[in-house]
């Protein structure tokens, strides 16, 4: 049993990637979707006015039920007979266990929506979205709220060219690689070759041999904006999805911070993968 763990807040954010989720699940051979919902019970804080109303942790267990259930019975509508979806709601802080649901769920999966919008900038510094990012070894797909599956024709993964051999998370990105079949471009963002090094031809050799077998199409792009560069290029070729590698200490490591870097004009449909190195 295959198992993909959609969070959700019950936006229309949140539907619309459970939906995507659903829709995915046939090209990955998933037949389990888990929907789940992480609130958190308001702490009483010394010399804190008792006028102000306190929430009774009760209540959001049933909130949380209940908004589970109509979640669940709407999507069953659409999901057919081959997904099964189930639900789960703890009291806890989303990002601080959402190890432990993958690992008690056996999901291989997370896909969670930006709420607020498409926004690239909400893709890349959403706050949720991106704390499970940092926090989880799983990999997560992020849907903008816009996005539609249409299947996953054309794959763009971001690359720093950096140590390859011992960050790129090869096991992983194959298998996705091998189920979607799709249309392979490995892009690089640089401006006027300042993170080129003399490891880099060597780096792209050994990236080309880790990936032997899926014929990718390489692009080296000047851009002094790393994320404008991913947009720009992905967007001009239609792509259905992004891949990177948020490194801990690294190029791409500046996209999943807020900073005025990833705060862009530009709107995208298109989803992206993180899978950690």
């Amino acid at each position: 049993m295959k198992t993909i763990l959609v969070p959700t807040d019950f936006s229309d954010t949140a539907y619309n990637a459970a939906t995507y989720a659903l829709a995915l699940a046939g090209q990955l051979g998933a037949d389990r979707i888990v929907l789940y919902h992480a609130y958190e019970l308001i702490v009483p804080i010394p010399d804190v006015p008792t006028s102000i109303p306190m929430v009774n942790p009760d209540d959001l267990r049933i909130a949380a039920v209940e908004g589970l259930e109509k979640m669940q019975k709407e999507l069953t509508v659409v999901a057919g007979t081959d997904v099964s979806i189930v639900t789960r709601a703890d009291n806890t802080l989303l990002a601080a266990t959402i190890n432990d649901v993958v690992k008690q769920e056996e999901a291989t999966l997370i896909v969670m929506g930006i709420t607020g919008g498409s926004k690239m900038e909400e893709i890349f510094v959403g706050s949720n979205t991106i704390d499970v990012v940092k926090h989880t070894t799983c990999p997560v797909l992020i849907i903008p709220g816009e996005a539609k599956f249409k299947g996953i024709q054309k794959v763009v993964f971001a690359c720093d060219l950096c140590k390859v051999a011992d960050t790129t998370p090869i096991a992983p990105l194959k298998k996705l690689l091998t189920v979607f079949k799709a249309e392979l471009h490995v892009i690089n963002i640089d401006h006027e070759n300042k993170r080129f090094t003399t490891d880099t031809p060597f780096e792209t050799l050994m990236l080309d041999t880790l990936l032997e077998g899926f014929q990718p199409q390489y692009h080296f792009i000047d851009n002094p904006n790393i994320i404008q560069g991913i947009v720009t290029f992905s967007e001009s070729i239609q792509a259905d999805l992004v891949i990177t590698i948020p490194k801990k200490h690294g190029l791409f490591d500046s996209i999943f911070k807020r900073s005025n870097t990833a705060k862009l004009a530009y709107r995208t449909h298109i989803p992206l993968l993180a899978i950690h190195e």
